[in-house]
């Protein structure tokens, strides 16, 4: 079996942290948003190999990665786009992928911006069990969060309805983006874009599936963070750091208080402030701050200020009160 990782978004709801960076390897603790899925499909004697779909821009940051890594099975493969307006949607990428590397056997997809609180190999031994098309489903309790995913309905496991991004969701399961495909499900992808149907959102692969095949669904409890935004990168954070701070050895901190859920990194010098569920990164300092709920990225020098969902790129200057 193998598993294809996807990690070609641009993020641009994230930027300017993100406009350099590759969201998949923003840092959680000591490691990545995406070392778990990595580590977990690494355990998995059933996985043989694991395919890093990444686009031209960020391929450098992926090869740089691999190869640092502890990791055996990743095989990095390229999709020849460097922007936005050039991307060829999720199916369309996922399609090419499978031609490209010439993959024949039952093959996971996950997305490696996803923060999953399950154990990838309990979703590999529901997908075999199941013998079909699966999908990972989990309960988002809001009606109004509903509407920005795949809503589906259910007879014991087996999938009755989607509904991709309904103004009036039926229910409050969605489809995350976690697949399990068989080998004959993977010609079917382009049979489906050869037919014009949408290339982007997976949901509406998977509603075409349904519409000719049983499909399955894994559900469960915990947690999810689907990252794309400021406050979804900032409360995968939290749910991961549970309500401690996370301090790099090297990191400097002096008459400053760190409340709930703060990561420092290594380098960075703290000064006369109070911090609060919020990411600093390397070689920042911050002297004389209240900061709030924000993301500071590295190389910064912030003075005399009071920020709550900020959003600071690399190699900002900012000082108040006189400071020079």
């Amino acid at each position: 079996m193998n598993a294809i990782v996807l990690a070609g978004g641009y993020a641009t709801r994230l930027w300017p942290v993100t406009k350099h960076r590759p969201k998949m390897l923003l840092p959680i603790g000591d490691t990545t948003v995406i070392d778990r899925t990595f580590t977990e499909l690494e355990a998995d004697d059933r996985i043989s190999d694991v395919f890093v779909s990444t686009n031209r821009r960020f391929a450098d940051e992926f090869e740089a990665y691999i190869e640092s890594s502890r990791y055996e099975k990743l095989t990095l493969t390229v999709e020849e786009t460097t922007g936005e307006d050039e991307k060829l949607g999720v199916v369309g990428a996922l399609a090419q992928l499978v031609d490209r590397e010439g993959i024949d056997e039952d093959t996971i997809v996950v997305a490696g911006d996803n923060l999953l609180s399950f154990d990838v190999g309990e979703f590999v031994d529901f997908f075999q069990s199941a013998g079909g098309p699966t999908i990972a489903a989990y309960d988002v309790g809001s009606v109004d969060r509903a509407t920005s995913y795949g809503v589906i309905e259910l007879d014991g496991t087996v999938l009755t309805e989607f509904q991709e991004k309904p103004d009036d969701p039926s229910s409050t399961l969605v489809s995350i983006a976690c697949y399990g495909f068989p080998a004959e499900t993977l010609s079917e992808l382009r049979t489906y874009l050869e037919r014009g149907h949408n290339p982007d959102e997976p949901g509406w692969f998977v509603r075409w599936l349904h519409d000719r095949t049983d499909v399955h669904a894994f559900t469960f409890e915990g947690a999810w963070f689907d990252i794309g935004t400021p406050g979804s990168y900032l409360d995968a954070l939290a749910w991961y750091l549970d309500g401690r701070t996370h301090v790099a050895e090297s990191a400097t901190v002096e008459r400053s208080t760190l409340g709930e859920n703060v990561q420092i990194m290594a380098g960075a010098e703290i000064v006369d402030a109070n911090l609060r569920n919020s990411v600093v990164f390397p070689e920042t300092t911050i002297r004389d701050c209240e900061i709030r709920s924000s993301i500071v990225d590295r190389e910064n020098t912030l003075v005399g200020l009071d920020l709550q969902d900020a959003l600071i790129g690399a190699h900002t200057r900012i000082l108040t009160g006189g400071e020079r």
